[in-house]
């Protein structure tokens, strides 16, 4: 290629056009190619110390030729671009929060799990939507707002600010903050409402029972325990109120029927008999509308203009106004439906029993499965105020950090299960899996590279090269991949975490037994074989804990020198890691010696 390069320039210097500089180019793309490609040889190397071929490796750019079959990608809003239309869809909700008071960690565990579950699935190069945001209306918000002296709108304005940049403190990806006072939603409730009406699903009547402000819910007199309600709240005995009623006594069946066709709708398992046993026991119609208060979306059909919707109707029908309901032709829009709802299992009911008899009865798919995850515990406690023990998660935050709180959240507890937090498992996350693990694995690789491979990572070695001990590792970090697949698609983020984490854990002891601190005096060829597995292996640890701690995952990435577009799960298998100069390498995860507030 070079008396063709000569030739080109020569031509382009005779006068450019469009032809001669193609030529040009192509004859640099294919010689820059070809001299990256024999400086793996040792015909070239002949002669060349491996260290002063690594440095004239890594000068010379990586070039993908136009032919080059191109990679697969992850797709991520504000990331690498928009995934095609015929890439998977996965459609991940977060339920909306209520505005009534400020986040805590059980707002924060719910939106970081969905975030790890949306960026996996990017990562594996599906077209993700994730959606969390604020439930804004009811009786309980008006209430809060009158306490404040502020009115309903102003306080949600408040509030919900506070919701949605906390999820961006956790560094989380939603694609949709939804609201529900925003004109779209509105609009999406009012249309859901029509469609239920004109499929005679939905009559005028009269209330008259028990209802809690607190959790915006109806109780029959056989669920209150000792006056209360199932979950502690106050309750107050409605009298004879006007209200609209969504015909679910008719769904008793149709819903038994589909939580049969589709055994994975009711996740976790143990959550699934709660369901079908209360279901099974026969369903009372919904009283779907109020006239006590005005602080809700007006229910579209109502003469007088004083019925507003139901909270629970307005804040459910929030999944299908995130997704572009209705669109032009009424209907949801391209991801519809779900792939998950997540929610905390106190508001299972509402996900598993009311919305899908809702949009079955107006002529709506269903989502594929509901999720319902357990509670926040203290150092054994439940969290309450009276205690004095709710943990606000921006303390987490300042106190630990982002990545750190975000790897404690998903692996210290199984997502279907009840969580306990300690400030002594919470150190143990920092210190003992990240900071002494992952982190001192790679710090120290990274630093032997810096001093003693003359700042370049050792090409990849040949085979013969390797040894038993570097392909049993090398083999581990192949298999963590499919092994990785099958937590995440099951939802066990926590046995994701360890299973990582034990093959971290085997990293560190064979870089202890090769002891390449010892090798650089007596072996520098086998230091350099054993520097490039473990540092090939953490390369493959770092893509894979990306939707866990994608802030100190890229941070990791970019000290390794992976380019941003090698960074999916295809670049496991796809990719390698080559030799190309680094920077003095600084620790992603540093010790964390502070002490957890109080509250």
């Amino acid at each position: 290629c070079l008396p063709a390069l000569c030739v080109a320039t020569r031509r382009c210097g005779e006068g450019m056009n469009p032809a001669r500089f193609g030529v040009l180019i192509a004859s640099i793309v294919l010689m820059l190619t070809l001299l990256r490609n024999a400086l793996d040889t040792k015909t070239l190397s002949s002669g060349m110390t491996r260290g002063a071929r690594h440095r004239l490796k890594a000068s010379i750019p990586s070039v993908r030729t136009p032919f080059a079959r191109p990679k697969q990608r992850c797709y991520s809003s504000g990331g690498m671009g928009i995934a095609p239309e015929d890439a998977k869809k996965y459609y991940i909700t977060t339920p909306i929060y209520y505005v009534n008071d400020k986040p805590h960690i059980g707002h924060a565990y719910t939106t970081v799990a969905c975030d790890i579950l949306a960026r996996y699935h990017r990562l594996s190069g599906e077209d993700v939507l994730f959606v969390t945001g604020t439930d804004e209306h009811g009786q309980k918000v008006q209430q809060s707002a009158e306490k404040a002296g502020m009115s309903p709108q102003e306080f949600v304005n408040t509030v919900a600010q506070n919701f949605e940049s906390l999820a961006s403190e956790l560094e989380c990806s939603h694609d949709v903050f939804i609201r529900t006072t925003e004109e779209r939603h509105k609009k999406a409730a009012m249309e859901l409402w029509k469609q239920l009406e004109e499929r005679g699903q939905i009559y005028l009547g009269f209330y008259e029972g028990w209802y809690s402000v607190r959790d915006e819910t109806y109780y029959k007199e056989s669920e209150l325990v000792d006056g209360k309600a199932p979950t502690g709240a106050e309750v107050e005995w409605v009298v004879k109120e006007p209200s609209y009623f969504f015909k679910l006594s008719e769904w008793t069946q149709p819903l038994l029927d589909f939580y049969e066709a589709n055994p994975d709708f009711l996740q976790p398992a143990i959550r699934r008999n709660e369901i079908v046993n209360f279901v099974s026991q026969g369903l009372q119609d919904l009283s779907i509308s109020r006239t006590t208060f005005d602080w809700g979306v007006p229910v579209p059909s109502d003469p007088e203009k004083k019925h507003v919707m139901y909270v629970w109707i307005d804040a459910l029908t929030n999944y299908l106004t995130a997704a572009g309901y209705p669109d032009e032709k009424g209907n949801p829009g391209k991801y519809w439906p779900p792939s998950v709802h997540i929610m905390g299992k106190d508001i299972l009911r509402f996900h598993a029993i009311y919305w899908p008899a809702m949009l079955l009865a107006a002529g709506l798919e269903p989502p594929k499965s509901v999720f319902a995850h357990g509670w926040w515990m203290r150092d054994g406690q439940k969290m309450s105020k009276s205690l004095g023990n709710v943990i606000d998660p921006r303390d987490l935050l300042s106190t630990y950090g982002v990545d750190q709180t975000r790897y404690f959240l998903a692996s210290s507890v199984s997502l279907g299960d009840d969580g306990d937090y300690s400030e002594e498992t919470m150190l143990t996350a920092c210190n003992g899996v990240l900071a002494n693990g992952l982190g001192n694995l790679a710090q120290r690789s990274l630093s032997l590279v810096f001093k003693n491979c003359e700042k370049i990572i050792p090409s990849p070695p040949s085979p013969e090269e390797l040894t038993e001990d570097d392909k049993r590792l090398l083999k581990g970090a192949d298999e963590l991949l499919e092994e990785s697949n099958e937590f995440m698609e099951s939802k066990q983020l926590h046995k994701y975490c360890s299973n990582i984490h034990f093959f971290v854990k085997d990293a560190n002891v064979y870089i202890d037994q090769q002891a390449p601190w010892v090798l650089k005096k007596t072996d520098v060829e086998r230091m350099r074989v054993v520097l490039w597995v473990v540092l090939e292996a953490v390369r493959k640890v770092a893509i894979l804990l990306q939707p866990v701690m994608p802030g100190a995952m890229n941070r990791m990435l970019d000290q390794l020198k992976i380019p941003k577009e090698e960074r999916s799960f295809a670049d496991v298998h796809a990719s390698r890691l080559e030799a190309r100069e680094i920077v003095k390498p600084i620790p992603v995860f540093p010790r964390v010696e502070e002490k957890a507030p109080a509250s």
